[in-house]
């Protein structure tokens, strides 16, 4: 997987992607015409100080890299992290993480 950098991907990703929530993230989901999977990840100042939003950020990034095979392929995936991701353990970025892309649609049926 590659990463978003550009805002006007990001912004492109905000206003045609379809978003679903849960408690701890929120994902953009839109298509690409790359065949390949680019995430990108935003995490605000409101979450903590740098070391949190770091740490955070590194626990989206390894879902991503062990589960990432599991994704259907051609989409831009934009996660943010909510206020109440502050401090949770790998275990529940993973589960939340897994719904989030089960309920868009992106997880594929495959091990």
């Amino acid at each position: 997987m590659e990463s978003l950098k550009k805002n006007t991907d990001f912004k492109k990703c905000y206003s045609e992607g379809r978003s679903f929530v849960n408690r701890y993230l929120v994902i953009y989901v839109c298509g690409n015409e790359l065949g390949k999977n680019r995430i990108g990840i935003s995490v605000s100042k409101k979450v903590g100080n740098s070391v949190v939003r770091h740490r955070t950020t590194r626990l989206i990034r390894e879902v991503c890299r062990l589960h990432g095979h599991k994704f259907s392929t051609g989409n831009d995936i934009v996660f943010i992290a909510r206020v109440r991701a502050k401090g949770i353990k790998y275990s529940e970025m993973e589960g939340s993480l897994l719904q989030l892309a089960k309920k868009a649609g992106i997880m594929e049926n495959r091990l």
